[in-house]
């Protein structure tokens, strides 16, 4: 019996799609969805029958899996592999939702793909390692959020052959396989995703596709973000001033440290866009050998905490503030003091005041730097 297709631009109602894919896979069907770069047979992981299915349906690949584990966010990734590296977790981060795909190691007893049957692990691990996706089409984030258990995917060709894009394409390669097909058109990209793999201090491509290489290396920068209230002065300083300790350990210029593998930015709480630095913040840090001058302010965004690997505050009610309203990124907040000092707040005082704050971030961030080696990307 042909599956059934449903095209999801003449359908009025999401929801319904939504629940039909689901009951298909819970019920241990194969169902093939649009993602932002091509088709994929989807099933659930935790059916026996339906993973060897994609299994059979994935031709091998040299020391990798068979098929992808599919993810709902960037934070469920650590539930399967704990021990991401601190790359890995940054790009998981920047990429997902989106058209990359990680392969790393599955080298953690409390990962749960040991809670998958036997059967289905096999296809899951390639020479020790998993491979992990979050797609961005939503309907399949709507569908993983709604079904028990992870999803496994598969793209039915041979390496070399070109992804199917459409759903006839896709049902040319699968249609005696599949339940339930999705029709939303021809893939938004139309083009491979890129799938790289990550271990402790770098990552590899291992298929290029839409996302460039030189994007990746953009994306896997460790990102460094100074927190206040205004972002006139503290944060500010502190963002020239960590500028200046990289360059300096890079053997480079403080404009050249972004090339090293180091962004390093500043925000404030209740910023206002645009506004320049403060008086006595520009004449300290011109005494230091740099210029403020050209500083523009920046509220705290959700973008901004999102991106951020290390978020540095100056006080601990900016730390609170922060942590209350992004609890998810608890983990990455911390005052720039490590017993909890506040930073000297220099606004409307005296220059003196300004160098006493300067040379207190300094002295912070000096300690600071020695503990991120593990952290900076490979040189």
């Amino acid at each position: 019996m042909p599956p059934l297709v449903i095209d999801l631009r003449k359908t009025e109602d999401a929801r319904d799609v939504v629940h039909r894919a689901v009951q298909s896979l819970a019920e241990g069907k194969l169902v093939a969805f649009p993602t932002e770069t091509d088709y994929v047979i989807a099933a659930s992981a935790r059916d026996r029958s339906a993973v060897a299915t994609l299994i059979e349906l994935s031709p091998p690949r040299s020391h990798q899996p068979r098929v992808t584990l599919a993810m709902k966010s960037a934070d469920e990734a650590l539930d399967w592999v704990p021990r991401l590296s601190p790359i890995g977790r940054r790009l998981a981060r920047r990429c997902w939702p989106g058209p990359v795909a990680i392969i790393t190691a599955d080298n953690h007893p409390e990962s749960l793909v040991h809670r998958l049957p036997l059967d289905s692990r096999e296809g899951m691990i390639g020479d020790g390692r998993l491979r992990l996706r979050v797609p961005g089409h939503p309907m399949l984030s709507d569908c993983m959020r709604m079904l028990s258990g992870p999803i496994a995917l598969a793209e039915p060709c041979l390496p070399g052959e070109p992804l199917p894009v459409t759903a006839e394409e896709v049902m040319a390669r699968a249609a005696t396989v599949l339940s339930l097909v999705i029709d939303d058109g021809k893939a938004r990209y139309a083009q491979p995703h890129t799938t790289i793999e990550v271990d402790e201090s770098d990552f590899r491509i291992v298929y290029p596709g839409i996302v460039s290489e030189e994007t990746m290396r953009r994306l896997s920068s460790l990102m460094v973000l100074f927190v206040c209230t205004g972002n006139t002065c503290r944060s500010p300083m502190a963002e020239t001033i960590f500028r200046q300790l990289l360059a300096e350990r890079f053997g480079c210029r403080p404009e050249q440290v972004d090339a090293h593998g180091v962004v390093v930015a500043s925000s404030g709480i209740a910023a206002w866009g645009g506004g320049k630095a403060s008086p006595g913040a520009l004449d300290v840090m011109a005494e230091m050998g740099s210029d403020l001058s050209g500083h523009e302010s920046q509220p705290l965004t959700e973008n901004l905490v999102r991106q951020a690997d290390l978020i540095w505050t100056m006080t601990a009610s900016h730390r609170a503030a922060i942590v209350a309203q992004f609890p998810q990124a608890g983990g990455r907040v911390a005052m720039l003091s490590p017993d909890r000092t506040d930073v000297i707040d220099p606004i409307g005082g005296t220059v003196a005041t300004y160098r006493k704050c300067a040379e207190q971030i300094r002295l912070l961030l000096a300690a600071r730097i020695a503990t991120l080696s593990e952290l900076f990307p490979k040189q």
